[in-house]
């Protein structure tokens, strides 16, 4: 597989556009249309600088590699990442269906997060502005794989078995209550009853939010 391809697939695996890829890593889309066509290739610096926003070594961008981090390339500080899968859109408004396939995976390191069972936690993309005192649209939210939360804590929570959202949970009797926490004023408490299947689906720990 050659570079152009390899990109492509990256790419698509984080349901990006070009444009979307563009602004994210600071190119313009005509830069990354040109990589993709094969019309141009990348500098060194920018092959380093794609594959860090993919995760992966150079070797397997470039097609040279089948194996995303190739310990030949990388050096021992590369070697602490763990994968961590990407799910689908989830949202940070009225709640909204959850895909349930990975999208790509974002490098996670354990000992910066403090994480012991990595493989205990994923990320779900954030869609919505209901939660942007805390994680902007767009970002990566971090979920630790759970069924109980505190009052007060933020958590992914399923709402009459298939709608998913991202919000501050609290338990008050038979109730609960999914409250936002944005500077828009429009976005307002939700309070469900015992007659409303609720179930939690992890709790938030962390973001990635990747620079436009």
């Amino acid at each position: 597989m050659e570079f152009k391809e390899r990109l492509v697939k990256l790419r698509k695996e984080l349901n990006l556009t070009q444009e979307d890829f563009a602004q994210k890593i600071g190119y313009t889309r005509t830069a990354i249309s040109a990589w993709e066509i094969g019309r141009n290739e990348p500098s060194n610096s920018d092959t380093i600088k794609i594959a860090d926003f993919f995760g992966v070594s150079t070797d397997y961008l470039l097609g040279k590699s089948d194996t995303r981090n190739n310990t030949s390339n990388i050096d021992e500080s590369d070697k602490k990442f763990y994968m961590c899968p990407v799910y689908g859109q989830i949202s940070a408004g009225q709640p909204n269906w959850a895909e349930e396939c990975i999208e790509g995976r974002l490098p996670l390191d354990p000992n910066l997060m403090g994480i012991i069972n990595p493989e205990e936690h994923f990320f779900l993309r954030v869609n919505g502005e209901s939660m942007n005192k805390v994680i902007r649209n767009g970002a990566f939210a971090l979920i630790h794989k759970q069924d109980i939360v505190e009052d007060g804590e933020i958590a992914v929570v399923l709402v009459n078995g298939y709608a998913a959202t991202l919000k501050k949970f609290t338990r008050q009797g038979d109730m609960i209550i999914l409250e936002p926490e944005s500077t828009d004023d429009s976005f307002k408490t939700q309070v469900y009853d015992k007659t409303t299947p609720i179930k939690i689906l992890g709790k938030y720990v962390g973001k990635m939010e990747i620079n436009k």
